[in-house]
């Protein structure tokens, strides 16, 4: 699968991860969060992950 240049990416588990380097291969991730207001990194998530 080739990657998105624009999206960089360590989570290997996910399916749309690029598996030759760090990047995902969606052209696009939905950024979600957990709070009614996001504060901190750690109340961020990519609403995007899906297992491999």
């Amino acid at each position: 699968m080739e990657h998105n240049n624009s999206i960089g990416c360590t989570v290997d588990e996910c399916k749309f991860h690029c598996k030759h380097d760090d990047y995902c291969t969606l052209n696009k991730i939905e950024v979600i969060k957990h709070e009614s207001v996001a504060k901190t990194q750690e109340c961020t998530d990519c609403g995007s992950f899906k297992t491999s």
